[in-house]
């Protein structure tokens, strides 16, 4: 550690700081309490350039390195920023066809194997990811994966290995799958290109995803520890994300072998993994995460800023039940919409009002307003948006409700518990551990359990105001935000204080050995 204060790359992708959310609240806290003590570079991946932060960024965070997926014409534009553009012009120049064929396609003919079998030894699967992320420290991204032969290479191993499977005739890719598998390869890879700086004491990854490539890079090149929070296990929710996709069966496989691949090389290079509940635990040993390294860190609260008043005029004489959360499938928002028709029917002067970004996925937000439609509860159901005060949301309510069939550790959860507001929810991921005795867990994807779970508390107010009660007894004796932070800073100081071994040194891969000797022979030119 070269100053007193620690030096971290935080890994984001689509929260922080472009996006709200629950992980973007985590992170923002994180960084904000951590201000005295700790200095971040944010590299955040996003789907677009066309970003602008959602946060008034803390002064700890000396830079941020955004890494658009898609729109961009140049990416070196984004995570070469800081190089000069003759820089990027003799990488481009150095990038020739012979050097792709000698140094790259070696490579990517492993990477290509590995992708097809993310399941095999996980050490040459890191090998081979380090080997990219070197070659693109010297060569131009863009120029190299646009060489034909590499894609010649990427057709022939998937339809020779395809066909050596014997799979049924609609799961064989066709010429127009094939193209879009590269090109996601190329989008999706953006993220290995990135340089990460000698200067970074710890890699912290907010999921076990592309964005830790850099911690994977790092703690190969400079032996830099790492540490991964998972919020949501990052393979659960890619599986249930890419099997409601509409799309051939060789493109789900293709982004869920690709994540598998990449997951399974985070948790073997990571040195600590924290996930937030340790619900989280089963999933992460399923991905090899060595179980030594699995230290649970739960998100913490202000209990100073979350805390319990009466409900506005507004909503004083009126059953409340409020939920905050982004309006997308994972939310499973139609249930809550069927569920609160339910209610309806017991209590009929009841009013649900859900809070949160309506633009994550339009074509959902209209199939959720069309069921409220169809069920004739304009009057019930409410779609509030955004909300820029979300310390004052909760208490409109009586209680607070979460429809969820994935989560980690959810924010709203412990932020309404704080409020004094008991809350109902499905038990999915960490919520058990939140709400077990003061709140009401119910089946995934049932209105009816649901509902019946808002009808008691709304039925019975002593159970409801002893539940809030316990509620916020709980936050204040284990979610508070100072236990969290303080876990973490506790974390980046261990972390810091071990001794580097670049695993570059155990390279066993002979095209990334190959790779490294033609560099170190050709220095410094190649520097």
């Amino acid at each position: 550690m070269s100053t007193d204060k620690p030096l971290i790359l935080f890994e984001t992708e689509g929260s922080y700081p472009y996006s709200g959310g629950g992980v973007s609240t985590w992170a923002h806290i994180l960084c904000t309490e951590l201000k005295e003590k700790v200095d971040f570079h944010v590299l955040a991946i996003t789907g677009n350039p066309y970003v602008e932060s959602r946060y008034r960024l803390p002064e700890n965070i000396k830079k941020i390195i955004h890494v658009p997926l898609w729109g961009v014409d140049e990416p070196s534009d984004y995570y070469d920023n800081d190089r000069p553009f003759s820089l990027q012009i003799q990488r481009k120049s150095k990038a020739t066809k012979q050097i792709t064929q000698t140094l790259f396609k070696p490579i990517f003919e492993d990477f290509i194997d590995c992708l097809l079998n993310p399941y095999s030894d996980v050490q040459r699967i890191s090998d081979v990811l380090y080997g990219l992320w070197k070659y693109f420290q010297h060569f131009d991204y863009k120029q190299t994966l646009r060489q034909p032969l590499l894609w010649v290479e990427f057709k022939s191993a998937i339809l020779n290995y395809f066909e050596d499977a014997d799979l049924h005739e609609s799961e064989e890719p066709r010429v127009f799958d094939l193209t879009f598998g590269m090109r996601w390869l190329y989008h999706f890879l953006m993220p290995i290109a990135v340089d990460v700086s000698e200067d970074i004491d710890v890699c912290h990854a907010t999921l076990a995803g592309f964005p830790a490539l850099s911690s994977i890079a790092a703690k190969y090149e400079y032996g830099t520890p790492g540490i991964v929070t998972d919020h949501g296990v990052y393979m659960r929710e890619r599986l249930i994300n890419v099997g409601q996709a509409d799309m051939p069966f060789f493109s789900k496989r293709l982004l869920v072998d690709l994540s598998t691949l990449v997951s399974r090389s985070v948790y073997f290079t990571a040195d600590q993994i924290s996930p937030v509940t340790t619900a989280n635990k089963a999933w992460e040993k399923r991905f090899e995460a060595n179980e030594e390294n699995i230290k649970p860190i739960y998100n913490g609260v202000n209990t100073d800023v979350f805390k319990p008043t009466p409900k506005p005029r507004q909503t004083r004489d009126t059953p409340t039940v409020i939920a905050v959360a982004q309006v997308f499938p994972l939310k499973d928002i139609e249930t809550m919409i069927r569920s609160a028709d339910l209610v309806r029917k017991e209590i009929p002067g009841v009013k649900f009002k859900i809070y949160g970004s309506l633009e994550v996925d339009k074509p959902y937000v209209q199939k959720c307003r069309k069921l409220v439609e169809e069920l004739n509860l304009e009057d019930t159901f409410e779609f509030g948006g955004f909300h820029d005060q979300p310390s004052m949301i909760f208490n409109e309510g009586d209680i607070s409700i979460l429809t969820s069939i994935s989560e980690g550790f959810p924010y709203t959860v412990i932020e309404s518990m704080s409020c004094g507001r008991p809350v109902v929810a499905t038990d999915v991921g960490g919520i058990r551990d939140a709400l077990e005795g003061c709140g009401i867990l119910c089946k995934p994807r049932s209105p009816q359990d649901i509902a019946n779970g808002v009808i008691k508390l709304l039925k019975d107010d002593d159970l409801r105001l002893e539940y809030g009660r316990k509620a916020r007894e709980r936050v204040l004796l284990t979610f508070k935000t100072e236990i969290s932070v303080d876990a973490y800073y506790e974390s980046y100081l261990d972390l810091c204080s071990k001794k580097r071994t670049p695993l570059r040194e155990k390279v066993q891969v002979e095209s990334v050995k190959n790779l490294l000797e033609h560099l170190e022979s050709m220095e410094p030119a190649y520097v």
